[in-house]
């Protein structure tokens, strides 16, 4: 029996691969409060955490009882230690799983729903946090500490971006400086050449190590056995996972020096690899073609002429297969963590993942290269002060520069003089918006628009994530879609990303907050010849039938209420928008037209209030036809002034009038 080779890392990650969550800000927010909760009880407080399961059981099942966690794990104290090893890897809770002073300022930002910015990088308080977590935040990888996200500022500087591929496969293999600046200088090299090499670059990572320089010997001097297969598989779990492995050589071994047609067997034996991602990529590396009929017909011939074919020894064969082997598995544990590596780094709002890049905004991106050449003496080293919440100049001095440098810089970037912070701030703004429009133009059209809108009206949850964002939860991204639409309906005039009064990524897709808040889309319209300055309150639900009636009646008019007796010179009217309109809604609506609306001491009031409904129904037509607001503002003020019972209101005013847009459509199509 060979002595056993021990699995050691060779890469970071943030967080585990165990727990991924969507609305992943709301998720960290969500449990710091459940912990603070649960770990404050009289029965806990005194209570340790560490190798306690059943404390550990009775968190899962406290999580279980607040709609945090459904179903029922197999091994709920695993779980619950799963769901908040993150959150203590960023120091936001202790291995007592305590909240630690960060944790508790971002507690407390959520309580009081106080994000917004106030730091001068122009990110939300949260984000902010966030980053002075990420740069104190380090991993064990072997023998080295690394600090993740400081590597990730160092490479990103040097290269300016890194494609996801370079994200995925190779950053996380920085564990050392070295091994840093080869895969920096193979990058650069793989870029000047337009030869992607990051495969050979993770195979020389891998070959440096000596576990994986045993292991290959090994297989070389070594009589073939399934036993000596799964030795030198260097399985993290158990050797015997790697059983397939033996099964996969022989065949290829008999294709390669006896010419056997085994293509079938070959592909089958790709089958019973226990990672279908591992097994994925053997099919793809051999097989020009998967379908079993085109393999049994063109047997050998459907193989692609890679390397091992090739093999004149029995040595060479060996060497081929190792590098495989490993190379897949590399691949499969990195792409792992890439999800995962991007959601921690998405949380600090300076990165951005657009394009298949990844890349710093504007500001983040001058202040790096502010500290460039300090970065690296802090990268491979640990921070005592992670649990704490500390300026980032006590991070490292270096993090401290002079803002008036960073708005000079700016400017050198863009090509222009920067005199003051506002102007920095109204550039960073104009900036956002040139994205903004970028991102409408290439991910929300007006077909995905209409289709959004189909999958809210029928519930396809799944599926609005997949075309938005998994970070916010579907009544946010109702919000955000609607703010979109309404951008585009007011001909993209407006500050839309004030108005939506959401919380955005870098990236400018919505996240939710654990602490909730106000969500109203507020717009201003300047005076047209088309109507008078006024503003607008966009109200949004998904609710329907009585829960529509119950929570949206009075909210809406309290919230229209509350802005013309806070506004009393200006004009304000309330569209509101839901996927299914009650009827008793409308009604009420209506009603207020002659409504009188107090104060709450009762020493002020407002008669009358605009308050018009729109079915999404109705909001697809007018998107269709490209009505703009003009029209709409014209269709629902000659409706307000109508009269009738409301649900024959409706109908005759609203989706008559929207109908008859797609009739001129037609009409204006048929004289052409």
């Amino acid at each position: 029996m060979k002595e056993e080779i021990k699995f050691q890392s060779y890469c970071w990650s943030i967080g585990t691969t165990s727990y991924r969550t969507d609305n992943f800000n709301m998720s960290i927010e969500k449990q710091l409060q459940l912990m603070y909760q649960f770990k404050n009880t009289k029965e806990n407080i005194a209570t340790p955490w560490k190798n306690n399961n059943e404390l550990q059981r009775k968190y899962y099942e406290f999580l279980r009882e607040n709609n945090f966690v459904r179903g029922q794990a197999a091994r709920p104290d695993k779980d619950a230690r799963e769901k908040t090893s993150g959150l203590r890897d960023i120091g936001l809770l202790d291995d007592e799983r305590n909240l630690t002073p960060a944790g508790l300022e971002l507690l407390a930002m959520t309580e009081a729903n106080s994000f917004s910015s106030n730091n001068f990088l122009e990110i939300s308080q949260d984000s902010y946090l966030y980053l002075k977590q990420l740069l104190k935040t380090s991993n064990k990888v072997g023998q080295n500490v690394v600090r993740p996200f400081v590597i990730f500022l160092y490479v990103i500087n040097k290269l300016e971006y890194l494609t996801y591929d370079e994200f995925t496969y190779l950053l996380p293999l920085c564990v050392d400086k070295n091994t840093t600046n080869m895969i920096v200088e193979a990058i650069k090299k793989s870029r000047n050449t337009g030869h992607n090499d990051y495969e050979n670059i993770i195979l020389t990572v891998l070959m440096k190590m000596d576990n994986y320089q045993t292991a290959l010997e090994q297989l070389k001097s070594g009589v073939l056995t399934e036993e000596l297969i799964c030795h030198i598989g260097i399985n993290r779990k158990s050797p015997k996972y790697d059983k397939p492995y033996y099964e996969l050589y022989s065949i290829l071994n008999k294709i390669v020096f006896e010419k056997e047609n085994l293509a079938l067997e070959l592909y089958l034996a790709t089958k019973k690899l226990t990672n279908s991602k591992i097994g994925g990529a053997w099919r793809k590396y051999f097989f020009n073609s998967t379908a079993r009929s085109v393999i049994k017909r063109n047997g050998l011939n459907v193989l692609h002429n890679v390397p091992i074919l090739q093999a004149k020894t029995q040595e060479h064969f060996k060497e081929e297969f190792f590098k495989i082997m490993h190379l897949f598995k590399a691949k499969a544990t990195l792409s792992d963590y890439f999800d995962l590596n991007r959601r921690y780094f998405k949380i600090t709002d300076i990165v951005l993942f657009e394009d298949s890049m990844v890349k710093l905004d504007i500001i983040p991106q001058c202040y790096v290269e502010m500290i460039a050449d300090h970065i690296l003496s802090i990268a491979f080293s640990a921070s005592e002060e992670l649990p704490q919440n500390i300026p980032l100049k006590d991070i490292a001095s270096f993090f401290d520069v002079d803002k008036a440098m960073l708005y000079h810089r700016l400017g050198q970037k863009l090509g222009i003089t920067i005199s003051s912070s506002d102007m920095a701030h109204e550039i960073i703004n104009d900036e956002r918006y040139t994205r903004f429009n970028k991102l409408i133009d290439e991910k929300f059209d007006t077909s995905t628009l209409i289709s959004l809108l189909y999958h809210f009206e029928n519930r396809n949850d799944e599926e609005i994530r997949n075309l938005v964002t998994d970070n916010a939860d579907i009544p946010t991204i109702f919000e955000y879609i609607l703010g979109i639409i309404w951008y585009i309906i007011s001909e993209r005039k407006g500050k839309v990303l004030e108005y939506m009064n959401l919380s955005l990524e870098a990236d400018l897709l919505p996240k939710t907050h654990a602490g909730g808040g106000e969500a109203d889309i507020v717009w201003q319209y300047d005076q047209t010849i088309d109507y008078p300055k006024h503003t607008l309150l966009l109200e949004a639900t998904l609710a329907d039938g009585s829960n529509q009636r119950r929570m949206e009646m009075e909210p809406v008019s309290r919230h229209l209420g509350e802005y013309l007796l806070a506004h009393p010179n200006i004009e304000a009217y309330c569209i509101f928008i839901t996927t299914l309109l009650n009827h008793n809604v409308i009604s009420d609506f209506r009603a207020r037209k002659s409504a009188f609306y107090y104060n709450s001491s009762g020493t002020n009031c407002i008669e009358g209030m605009k308050i018009l409904p729109i079915q999404t129904s109705e909001l697809k037509t007018l998107l269709k036809f490209r009505v703009k607001y003009p029209q709409i503002y014209h269709m629902l003020d000659i409706a307000y002034q109508k009269d009738g019972a409301p649900k024959e209101w409706y109908e005759a005013n609203i989706v008559k009038e929207a109908d008859k847009y797609g009739a001129y459509e037609i009409s204006s199509h048929n004289v052409k």
